[in-house]
């Protein structure tokens, strides 16, 4: 057999796994377990390196977070449980490095980029590195194109451009997770990159089969670290899913990131941080949290080719908008969607009070008309709930007020172009004409 008839082999995946292996055993022992940390004499580790604590039975997996008094600090990724002083403790000399590409398209894979979904390994052609950056500020190409979600309140009144960070502020319980299963199902992108941090473990399945279904899930990778996980795990799971975002972006392809939550990240990092001797700041966040969530937040966006258009969900503690979390994410994307506890305790779905939320590059990406009636609708909304509560007690008489009475007219339509069934989808150019026939009587429209 000649070689020109010899098939051809793709040996980039083996070569990968060459340089990833380890020639030589760097071994060290634990010397002190503190908390949620161990110390570990022998290892010139780097930060963000990987070892193995091999503690009889199953080995443990650890990261490399710190270094003090010439011993090396590491976080466990598992229980600690029959680790005592002496235990051997193995470098694994690299840098985690997470599986991109199409083959992880429809699958469901840990902190560590590992697959949890039980179709076996993911055959990755590539793999990227973990510890990423965020593009050159003038290499960022300028937002100028909408991204349909297929929420009509979103589109409507908050649209959003490709490229775009957007935050999602909520109490618990008030609807994020469905809004961002209705924008992953809907939204006009290429692929959704999903990042569940922190997550109840009962929600998962539910929110993988029944939130997002077969169909969203072909277009999506979800990236899981439930909450029972330790801190790196939760840490590493948001990194690992805007790696994969910005693989598929650098590829050319529009991505939506969608990651819930990025107040359970800073918790995560809060717990590190205090491990390691951090001194609190506000509300015992160490000041390296909000060094991570800048850094987190930065690498979305648009970059040379694609484009990641990025909802961060936000849980404000007692649906207080200025604690630390929420005051600095709102201040560092390009918008906020605000969920109200109240329009959910009246069955209004999706929960988003269009009065106290704003995407900044709405005016850039909607056409003149689009803005226009978008303001129409605001201050007709503003207009009834000023006086909101003189009209519920019936102490309002028609003919008082002519800006009220056209707004009590519109009141219905605009109420049912704001609710919306999980379901339903509209695209940009329907829920454009549904938005003026709500804010304009049928005569004028």
């Amino acid at each position: 057999m000649s070689a020109a008839s010899l098939p051809s082999l793709d040996l980039g995946r083996y070569a990968q796994l060459i340089h990833a292996s380890t020639p030589m055993r760097v071994e060290g022992q634990v010397s002190e377990v503190t908390g949620l940390l161990a110390e570990v004499a022998g290892i010139p580790g780097r930060l963000g390196e990987m070892c193995l604590i091999e503690r009889a039975g199953e080995p443990v997996q650890a990261e490399i977070v710190g270094f003090r008094g010439g011993r090396t600090l590491v976080m466990p990724l598992g229980d600690l449980h029959g680790v005592q002083a002496g235990t051997p403790v193995v470098s694994v000399n690299g840098l985690t490095t997470v599986p991109v590409g199409e083959a992880v398209l429809g699958r469901v894979l840990d902190g560590l980029g590992r697959p949890i979904d039980g179709l076996g390994p993911v055959l990755a052609t590539g793999r990227a590195a973990r510890a990423g950056g965020s593009p050159h500020v003038l290499s960022r190409l300028t937002i100028d194109a909408p991204l349909a979600t297929g929420v009509r309140a979103i589109d409507g009144l908050l649209t959003c451009g490709l490229g775009q960070r957007i935050g999602i502020f909520a109490g618990s319980g008030v609807g994020k997770s469905t809004v961002l299963a209705m924008i992953a199902r809907h939204a006009s992108s290429d692929v959704n990159v999903i990042g569940l941090i922190g997550e109840r473990g009962r929600e998962v399945r539910e929110f993988i089969e029944r939130d997002l279904g077969p169909e969203g899930l072909a277009r999506s990778v979800v990236v899981v670290s439930t909450s029972d996980e330790p801190a790196p795990m939760r840490l590493n799971a948001a990194w690992v899913a805007t790696t994969v975002a910005e693989a598929f972006r650098d590829s050319g392809m529009h991505v939506t990131l969608l990651m819930d939550s990025v107040t359970r990240f800073a918790m995560a990092g809060r717990e590190i941080g205090l491990a390691l001797g951090e001194p609190p700041a506000m509300k015992g966040y160490t000041p390296s949290v909000f060094a991570q969530m800048a850094r987190l937040l930065e690498r979305a966006g648009t970059g040379t080719q694609g484009t990641i258009t990025a909802f961060y969900t936000v849980l404000v503690e007692g649906d207080d908008l200025s604690e630390p979390v929420a005051d600095t994410v709102r201040g560092t994307l390009d918008g906020h969607i605000v969920l109200s506890r109240a329009l959910a305790a009246e069955n209004h779905y999706p929960a988003i009070d269009v009065l106290a939320s704003v995407s900044r590059v709405m005016p850039a990406v909607a056409t003149p008309e689009h803005r226009q009636e978008a303001s129409r609708l605001r201050e007709l909304l503003a207009r009834y709930q000023r006086s909101r509560d003189l009209v519920q007690i019936g102490a309002y008489q028609r003919g008082t007020d002519a800006a009220l009475d056209e707004a009590l007219d519109r009141l219905p339509a605009i109420e049912a172009f704001l609710r919306q069934a999980p379901e339903e989808s509209e695209a940009l150019a329907e829920t454009v004409e549904r938005l003026t026939a709500a804010v304009y009587p049928p005569a004028a429209a």
